[in-house]
């Protein structure tokens, strides 16, 4: 994994959101709530980059970053957007409810922490079958304040499982900041370090300290050792829900917000490769152009495809 392809891969993912949330907000076509990662690329794209195709991710519902640094499907993403039947979910799920299989994107939910514990079973059956896969799963600093995931961390080091637990701190849940709903002098890895695992805690907004991390994490678990936790800070620009900035109304100061624009991962990384590979402020601009293209091509085959049939609405529906 070079340098550079971290870069780009960070900026495919805010190019492809930053004009979603344009196009959501403009045409007012895509009826799913949308979670936006801007600002945050840096986590996912590390701590994929990291992985192997055959190893599986699970994720919550600010999803779309991890599923396309996995190698998810774009076209496929967008159309579940839109409700399409070509949608990854076949339209049924929406933002929150993406897949992609054989990219190794096992699943995503908007219930808070529940895929914490569908990666521990993931891993467990990796374990059972003795094959060296690796589960990963993100979740946000306010599922680490559900039962599920004491649970899962638990049982996760109890059996040793191959499971790397990415929680992506961005300070708030919804518009409660972490210091409103944590105890002070404590940390979210300093619990899992409780359950008797590794944990370390990483700069979210710095791409090759969370690649380097997460390289760690993996090898670790792949190993055989157990599971591996780590806690990356960032931070969301936009607002919790939806394509808007949402200074002041979520309790969240644009001075806040524009210290942590300043922080922005792609521009670090950026000023981090300048000396040693001059061509890439050059790229960073074919970049932008070409994946921006990419996502308005993705719309396009979304709004010609058909929705899903009337017919097939409890196709996949379990039935007792």
């Amino acid at each position: 994994m070079t340098r550079r392809r971290l870069v780009r891969d960070m900026v495919r993912i805010r190019c492809v959101e930053e004009e979603l949330g344009d196009v959501y907000r403009d045409e007012q076509e895509m009826r799913t709530p949308v979670h936006f990662s801007i600002g945050q690329e840096a986590t996912a794209v590390g701590v994929c980059a990291a992985l192997r195709r055959t190893d599986v991710i699970y994720g919550g519902h600010r999803c779309h970053a991890q599923y396309l640094a996995k190698g998810g499907d774009l076209t496929a993403m967008v159309a579940e957007l839109y409700g399409k039947q070509s949608g990854c979910a076949a339209g049924r799920g929406g933002s929150v409810h993406l897949v992609d299989r054989a990219a190794g994107f096992g699943a995503s939910s908007a219930i808070l922490g529940e895929m914490i514990s569908v990666a521990v079973g993931a891993a467990w059956s990796f374990a059972l079958r003795g094959e060296p896969r690796v589960a990963a799963t993100f979740f946000g600093d306010g599922a680490s304040e559900e039962g599920v995931f004491h649970e899962s961390l638990n049982f996760a080091a109890l059996h040793r499982l191959p499971v790397v637990f990415v929680c992506e701190n961005n300070q708030y849940s919804l518009s409660s900041p972490q210091a409103a709903r944590q105890p002070a002098g404590t940390s979210i890895s300093g619990r899992a370090r409780g359950y008797g695992m590794p944990a370390r805690r990483v700069d979210g907004n710095d791409v090759f300290a969370v690649f380097e991390a997460a390289e760690e994490a993996v090898r670790h678990c792949r190993q055989g050792n157990g599971p591996y936790f780590l806690e990356l800070d960032t931070y969301r620009w936009r607002e919790h829900v939806g394509p808007h900035w949402d200074y002041d109304v979520s309790g969240r100061s644009k001075a806040d917000v524009d210290s942590w624009v300043a922080r922005c991962p792609i521009r670090r990384a950026v000023e981090t490769l300048s000396d040693t590979d001059p061509g890439i402020t050059e790229q960073l601009a074919v970049w932008q152009r070409e994946f921006r293209a990419e996502l308005h091509e993705a719309v396009a085959a979304a709004r010609s495809s058909p929705f899903p049939a009337v017919a097939d609405l409890l196709t996949g529906v379990y039935e007792s």
